[in-house]
């Protein structure tokens, strides 16, 4: 059964909250899944960056936050 979504009505935030709706649905289950090989590789460099200091950390509230503020400034011409 295939879903439609108003994509072209839709404004990128009602696509962010919709993503973010799908993401929190899949992971419900996701220790029944195994994740790809290459998903180490991607933690191990991480983890080497936050070390070397070339990357932080965030709170995932925050990053969101943090990310629509960036949108809504670009939205608004700035």
């Amino acid at each position: 059964m295939p879903t439609v979504l108003p994509l072209k009505r839709m404004s990128r935030v009602q696509k962010l909250r919709a993503m973010e709706e799908l993401w929190a649905d899949i992971s419900r289950d996701d220790d029944r899944y195994e994740s790809p090989a290459w998903h180490k590789d991607a933690l191990e460099e991480a983890t080497r960056a936050v070390k070397s200091g070339k990357a932080k950390f965030s709170d995932w509230e925050e990053a969101k936050e943090r990310l629509r503020r960036k949108i809504a400034k670009r939205s608004c011409g700035s």
